[in-house]
């Protein structure tokens, strides 16, 4: 494949605004939709939340000529596990609604005061977290986190806690390997460069292809929770390293 065109800054900065009033529009439209939809089964309304994140990304690649591959797909299996994702833009919340079977979030609770999108997230079954809890938080994740595996459900975790920026060294929080641990079931990792076209509080989407690489899952039966996050951070800085260019990180 040939080197992809930059554009100046003004298309750049063009084609954003466009987006970002597709974005905002869709947001309304599809959060709207599943507030609507709050009479059906969790189920139902997380395949309605799915459209936000597939038509996001369609018009991601259709105004900011931002497209993205995935490798190992196959590694999504019937067996539903916990998904721990590498977390530096935005841009990985739709494709997890894309591409996980009916995932069940676990994230901050102020998400939930932002309007139409934390209003939408709250009608899908999630496990919102009080990180100034403490101890408290963890086992609220891994008992609500045990009691949705065990009923079949998916659950996507951001280890990191918070969005990092391309090459920054980040601490994994332990209670998702907790949650792994406790319950059996297996890690889902995925890693992606997406910080490097969409990077945290940018305004600009940069044009290019973002790299996903998904994992074999990682079997948790029988170990710490210390030795499988240090299993999980491994495959997924190791994979960044690969697929990561220090030529896109402060672009």
């Amino acid at each position: 494949m040939g080197e992809i065109k930059i554009p100046g800054r003004s298309i750049l900065y063009l084609r954003s605004t466009i987006f970002w009033l597709a974005f905002i529009m869709t947001t309304v439209v599809v959060g709207s939709a599943v507030i609507a939809s709050y009479p059906l089964s969790p189920d139902t309304r997380l395949r309605v939340a799915r459209y936000w994140g597939t038509v996001n990304l369609w018009l991601l690649a259709r105004i900011c000529k931002l497209n993205y591959r995935v490798t190992g797909i196959e590694n999504i299996g019937t067996r539903n596990a916990i998904v721990l994702v590498k977390h530096q833009s935005t841009w990985e919340t739709m494709l997890l609604h894309a591409i996980i079977p009916l995932g069940r979030w676990v994230f901050k609770r102020e998400l939930m005061r932002i309007p139409f999108f934390g209003w939408a997230l709250a009608c899908t079954d999630p496990i919102a977290i009080d990180r100034s809890a403490g101890r408290a938080a963890v086992n609220q994740l891994v008992n609500r986190g045990k009691e949705k595996l065990e009923q079949g459900k998916w659950i996507n975790i951001f280890p990191e806690g918070t969005r990092t920026s391309p090459g920054q060294d980040s601490k994994y929080k332990i209670g998702a390997a907790m949650l792994a641990a406790a319950s059996g079931y297996p890690v889902l990792p995925i890693a992606h460069n997406a910080g490097e076209y969409w990077p945290r509080h940018s305004y600009i989407k940069w044009p290019g292809t973002i790299e996903v690489h998904i994992g074999a899952y990682i079997e948790t039966q029988g170990r710490s929770a210390e030795d499988i996050m240090a299993e999980v951070k491994g495959w997924i800085e190791n994979k960044m390293r690969e697929i990561s260019d220090p030529a896109r990180w402060n672009r």
